[in-house]
């Protein structure tokens, strides 16, 4: 059963820096990708960062140059530092993981997702 635990997040004001970190377990050693979501109330959830199959990182529009992602080698870590942060990044941030096994590189991410991490910017 895959498990995902976030810690971090909370409270910032604008221009400041918060850090969040995901943990994931089971179903496998190691994952296929990971990500983090998040999701502003009354709104669609978005993709933020992305840890691809070949361990390639991609951020989403909003967040490029002000978040930097790092994860391990299996894939089993994904920590977020969020600098620069505004108004707009409030938000619940979920960590997600594929962990399926014995699935072909080119088989598209399916993601479990994370209670979340609430994130809130304000002055």
């Amino acid at each position: 059963q895959v498990r995902l635990v976030e810690s971090g997040g909370g409270s910032a004001q604008p221009g400041g820096s918060l850090r969040i970190s995901c943990a994931a377990s089971g179903d496998s050693d190691t994952s296929r990708c990971m990500a983090w979501f998040r999701q502003a109330p009354g709104k669609e959830r978005e993709g933020v960062v992305y840890v691809d199959l070949d361990g390639s990182i991609s951020y989403g529009d909003s967040v490029k140059g002000r978040f930097t992602a790092s994860t391990d080698k299996g894939k089993n870590t994904l920590d977020l530092q969020m600098n620069s942060l505004k108004p707009e990044d409030t938000a619940v941030y979920y960590c997600a993981a594929d962990r399926r096994v014995g699935l072909p590189d080119w088989y598209p991410c399916a993601y479990r997702l994370g209670q979340g991490t609430q994130v809130t910017v304000s002055s």
